[in-house]
């Protein structure tokens, strides 16, 4: 019973020190992210660039997007009601102090009344595409980030790749498993970082495309409604 203790009390140092030497080993053997980055090699600078560029436009356009579509509560009710009390200038004024793509098209509406309706529909529609430019603004941008990054990452992964293997045929003698896994860890950091790019902003294109979708349809829905008002017999 004495020896077993004996072996338990010394057995017990040794356990603790094998697990400091293996969270030690771990600590030494971890790699921090700004490390990592570095040692993805050239293709981690446009990236970057990439990145930034990204982050840039999504939030532009998000913060235009979100005005666009903040028509003030009952705006086309109180078009309507000065377009049928006959109030001309009061809803251009309306229009004027409303800075929406739908208030412009329909002050570019309400300036050709007494036109023919054809014409009026032409102009309106005219404003509509110009306002759906200004709306798309820079999405092509995000778009091809999108598409670009996941492939500059896999450009770098090649190259990164190739460098490593050879450094592989000019080693001399025995090749170290440090060597190998080392040049490829490094090689796979580009692919990693292009993904971690191209993801976010291909779901934040597409995000940005359906607020859009949703401006045009309030859009369509406000000239459709203005057009069937200046048919109305009361006018």
């Amino acid at each position: 019973m004495t020896s077993l203790l004996l072996q338990i009390t010394t057995g017990a140092p040794a356990d603790t020190t094998a697990l400091a030497e293996g969270a030690q080993a771990a600590a030494e053997t971890s790699v921090s992210l700004i490390d990592l980055t570095l040692a993805g090699g050239w293709a981690m600078y446009p990236l970057a660039l990439l990145s930034l560029a990204a982050v840039y436009i999504f939030v532009e356009r998000y913060l235009t997007l979100k005005k666009a579509a903040k028509n003030p509560e009952g705006f086309n009710d109180r078009i309507k009601s000065m377009v049928l009390a006959g109030d001309i200038n009061g809803a251009k004024m309306l229009c004027a102090q409303t800075n929406t793509p739908v208030a412009r098209m329909l002050s570019k509406g309400i300036s050709r009344i007494g036109n023919p309706l054809k014409n009026i529909e032409t102009s309106i529609e005219n404003v509509g595409k110009i306002e759906i430019s200004r709306l798309e603004r820079n999405l092509a941008g995000l778009a091809t980030i999108a598409g670009a990054a996941p492939m500059l990452g896999f450009l770098g992964t090649v190259t990164g790749m190739i460098q490593a293997f050879i450094a592989i045929a000019q080693a001399e003698g025995s090749i170290s498993p440090k060597l190998l896994s080392g040049g490829i860890y490094e090689a796979m950091v580009t692919t990693a970082a292009g993904l971690i790019i191209g993801l976010p902003a291909y779901v934040g294109y597409n995000y940005l495309v359906s607020k859009i979708d949703n401006i045009v349809h309030s859009m369509e829905y406000s000239s459709i409604e203005f057009l069937d008002l200046l048919q109305e017999p009361q006018l």
